[in-house]
């Protein structure tokens, strides 16, 4: 049966409840069973869809209801860039059995979990179990009853692909005579039972916790592609000749530079590991290296940047390299202001020093005393070297240094960029804008950190589980990485910022934002009206478009999923992935 709508000249159409047959010639033939016209519009349409096979819901408290809400967005917007940048493909690539299937679906819903809202092991557990579901992600990836031990024996597998992903990623993303960016950070550790955990430099400012130190590997642009644990206190230098090994052996790359800051290219980690290796290098020379070359007879003269900021010398000293001689007016300002407040705050603690020793009742005395109580002091800021000091086992008196800071004045705003690679395949101005863009690394720290994944506090007591568990934090940020470029003309970003760099004067100085950046951060709103903000606020907003479970009881209570509608920003945004949240599986 069918419902049929029929022409009816100058009066309205008739429609007909019709039925199709065939006559004793086997011709297809229809007759009417019913005159339909008469009823509403609505209850034909009803009509309509029951004889295509639809469901009558119904009506009142029996009728269409809600069983469930979970947020969506979020998940269908990490879930589907893992799914287009192919990361779940790259783990899946040796998993040949069900178990290391198994394990491959808990991993990618640990990193979407984590991409949403950064959470332990048993909190995924709870997450993504139906009983306690907080998001759609348990359902969307089939997870079904997922166990606490099934999540770590899944974190144990992951570190043992760790090489292979890595190599992977390296292969997609790097290739000879690339740039790769190199730094280390570190995070505290809760507990002392990890071998990894030790005390160090903390980064994080908790020197009563032990830590672990990190070096993550990244392209130019920021991309992570690679990540190792080192021993709390493991020196910064020292890290770099894994990085070469992992370089040349595992990633067979023949040419490379390696970018690093000049606490972690040395020129002993040059020597030693970087020139055996054929690898060359951008890093920048030490405070004394750059005032040994401000001698008066030294290749360094302030006269040099008369009418530029940034000038190529050399040095015997440097045997093979280009040194790019910078000069930045507001990098001297600015060190001028600090040094001024560093050398206020020690006098004045040094004048109470003074003042304990000087007073009348209970004077502070001994040369040993005071001599300790001035050395946390001026230990402190690092300003000793500016200050004159004169202490008797009766007195302490002090003054400033003016030769010495006269001398360090005279070299403010100046740095010096030291690289191996010639000039006709990096010129000057590219070499400094390449030392620069380690600040990329730096924003991948903090988002592993503190701003989007909180790879702290750490929870596990193995050493392959915490390697695991970093691993499982930059792999998080390199599909946060690939959200945000996506996403980028929804968020603060700047989308003109290379445009921006070609209109500077010279690389030295700041680059300043786009205008199209001015006019978003203006208006807080893009070129199409949209509103823009933060990566996390719009990961959030994403995940209010729900997948709502629900429920038609007068037909067996047959569920079904309804999408709520998308917001313009949501629709915009997952226009910008290219892809649909309700396809995403």
């Amino acid at each position: 049966m069918f419902i049929e709508t029929v022409p009816n000249r100058q009066s309205p159409p008739a429609v007909l409840l019709r039925e199709s047959f065939r006559d004793e010639n086997g011709k297809s033939q229809k007759r009417t069973l019913a005159n339909l016209s008469k009823l509403p519009g609505h209850v034909i349409d009803g009509m309509k869809a029951l004889l295509k096979g639809g469901q009558v819901v119904g009506t009142g408290a029996d009728g269409l209801r809600v069983e469930r809400s979970l947020p969506h967005g979020h998940v269908a917007a990490g879930l589907g860039m893992v799914r287009k940048i192919g990361l779940d493909r790259l783990l899946l690539s040796t998993a040949k059995d069900a178990q290391s299937r198994r394990h491959c679906d808990l991993v990618v819903g640990m990193i979407v979990d984590r991409l949403v809202t950064p959470r332990s092991k048993l909190g995924f557990t709870r997450a993504v179990n139906a009983e306690t579901a907080c998001s759609s992600l348990g359902a969307v990836l089939g997870l079904g009853s997922v166990a606490e031990h099934e999540v770590y024996a899944a974190l144990d597998w992951l570190g043992d692909q760790q090489r292979r992903v890595e190599t992977g990623l390296a292969r997609r993303h790097l290739k000879d005579g690339t740039l790769v960016l190199y730094d280390v950070s570190s995070s505290y550790f809760e507990g002392r039972r990890c071998p990894l955990a030790r005390f160090g430099h903390s980064r994080d400012k908790r020197r009563d916790r032990p830590q672990i130190v990190y070096g993550v590997l990244c392209t130019k642009q920021g991309l992570p592609l690679a990540v190792e644990v080192f021993d709390g206190n493991t020196a910064d230098p020292t890290t770099v000749s894994a990085q070469v090994d992992k370089l040349k052996q595992r990633f067979r790359l023949s040419r490379v530079v390696l970018v690093g800051d000049r606490g972690m290219i040395t020129t002993a980690r040059i020597r030693d590991d970087l020139q055996p290796a054929g690898l060359d290098w951008i890093s920048c020379l030490r405070a004394p290296q750059v005032q040994a070359l401000a001698r008066d007879d030294g290749p360094l003269q302030l006269s040099l940047f008369d009418d530029r900021d940034l000038a190529e010398v050399e040095s015997p000293d440097y045997p093979g390299e280009r040194l790019i001689v910078c000069r930045n007016p507001e990098l001297s300002v600015e060190r001028g202001r600090k040094r001024s407040e560093l050398l206020e705050a020690t006098e004045r603690d040094l004048a109470r020093i003074q003042q304990r020793v000087r007073r009348a009742g209970r004077p502070l005395n001994g040369a040993a005393a005071i001599g300790q109580a001035v050395g946390a002091v001026i230990g402190r800021r690092k300003v000793g070297k500016h200050f004159k000091v004169t202490i008797t086992d009766t007195d302490f008196a002090f003054e400033h240094d003016h030769a010495a800071i006269a001398a360090e004045a005279r070299l403010d705003g100046i740095y010096v960029i030291r690289t191996s690679v010639e000039a006709d395949a990096l010129s000057a101005g590219e070499t400094v804008q390449a030392y620069k863009d380690l600040s990329r690394v730096e924003r991948a720290f903090r988002c592993l950190k503190t701003v989007d994944l909180d790879i702290r506090p750490i929870r596990h007591w193995t050493e392959k589980r915490v390697r695991a568990h970093v691993f499982l934090c930059m792999v998080t940020y390199h599909v946060e990485w690939h959200l945000r470029q996506a996403l980028a003309p929804l968020l603060f970003h700047d989308t003109d910022l290379d445009a921006a760099r070609a209109e500077r004067a010279s690389p030295v100085v700041k680059t300043e934002p786009s205008q199209s950046a001015k006019r978003k951060k203006a208006r807080k709103r893009n070129a199409s009206g949209l509103p823009v903000m933060d990566f996390a606020d719009l990961l959030s907003h994403l995940g209010t478009l729900a997948a709502n479970s629900m429920v038609a009881p007068l037909q067996g209570k047959h569920t079904f999923t309804l999408y709520t509608r998308k917001t313009p920003l949501q629709q915009a945004a997952f226009e910008l992935l290219g892809f649909d949240p309700v396809r995403v599986q």
